[in-house]
This record gives structure tokens, sequence and C-alpha cells, in this order.
């Protein structure tokens, strides 16, 4: 193969790593029952007139599977930070006690586990989405090659191997879903 069709196929399996990492982290703020720090990820807290990450402002941590603990290092901060996990609305009702803040995590209803799995596949398909974009931009460049003077076979070699990263990253896509849908329905 010729450095030109290397480069694109590690472009097309850099993009699509990527897909997988960001499907990752997304799935990771999915709740599944239990508390995790990671549920507070993204939240954004007024600091010093900027938005500012909470995981950047405190310690979270989760002491207990029905409970997470947020500590500012800023006391002046706490009623900062309570407005802003009420604003992110992630069904949770935060409680101040001046030191920190502490969040009881609900058990999951059956309706909610079901939405959260639609969440889920959701963020899948979304993955999916981009994997397929990739591989859309990678053929595209394949076909590309041809007026640079590589032959037919070689660009037919590389639409195969994309192909195959394709089906191999939708496959991981496919069971990172399942893995975390199973997370979320056992209770």
């Amino acid at each position: 193969m010729t450095e030109e069709s290397n480069m694109i196929l590690d472009d097309a399996k850099e993009g699509m790593e990527k897909a997988i990492e960001h499907l990752e982290n997304s799935l990771k703020k999915i709740r599944a029952g239990k508390a995790s720090s990671q549920m507070l990820l993204g939240v954004k807290a007024e600091f010093y007139g900027s938005l500012t990450p909470i995981e950047q402002m405190a310690n979270i941590a989760a002491p207990d599977p029905r409970q997470i603990t947020v500590q500012p290092w800023d006391k002046s901060t706490l009623v900062a930070i309570e407005k802003a996990i009420m604003i992110a609305n992630l069904g949770f009702n935060p409680q101040n006690d001046g030191e920190l803040i502490r969040i009881t995590v609900p058990p999951l209803t059956e309706e909610r586990r079901l939405d959260l799995v639609k969440s889920a596949k959701n963020e899948a398909e979304q993955s999916k989405i981009t994997i397929r974009n990739i591989r859309r931009a990678a053929n595209d460049m394949a076909k590309g090659l041809k007026e640079e003077g590589v032959s037919e076979d070689e660009i037919k070699d590389v639409e195969d191997e994309i192909q195959s990263l394709t089906n191999a990253y939708t496959a991981k896509t496919d069971a990172i879903c399942a893995e975390k849908e199973q997370e979320i329905i056992t209770i």
C-alpha cells in the first residue's frame, strides 16, 4: 500500500476511535442506579464571572451507592454549585449543609430505566452515524487517489480495509451499548 493509503486508513481509524471514546464518555453520564461522581461531569457553576465545571471547583465523591457529596474548595461557591446542579435537571435534589452538598440518588423506576436505555441507544446510534460519516469521507479520499496514479486494485483494497474498520467499530459500539443497557436494567 502507498503512504497515502496508509494515511487515509490511519485517519479513519483515529476518527473512529474518537467516536468510541465520545460514546463511552457520554454513557458514563447516564446513571445506572448507583451513585457515581461521573454523574455530575459537565455541570457548570458560576465562578468569579465565568461558568466553570464543578469538578474543577470541588471534590466530588460517592461515599455509598445512594449518595454523592460535593465539597467545594471555596465555601463561598456552595450556593452557586447547588444552583447549577438543580439547573442541570439531573433529577437530583441537592442538600446544602453549609460545609458540603449532599445528593441522595433516588432509586430508578422501571419507566426511568427504559428512558435511560433509550438514551443509551440514541448515543450509540449517534456514534454509528459518526463512524459512517468517517467511512464516507475516507472512501472519498481513497477515490481521489486515482488521480494520483494509484491502481484500481489498491483503491479497492483501501476501501475494503475502510469497510472492515467500519464493521469492527460498529460492532464495538453495539457491545458498549449492550453492556450499558445491562447495567441500567440490572437492579
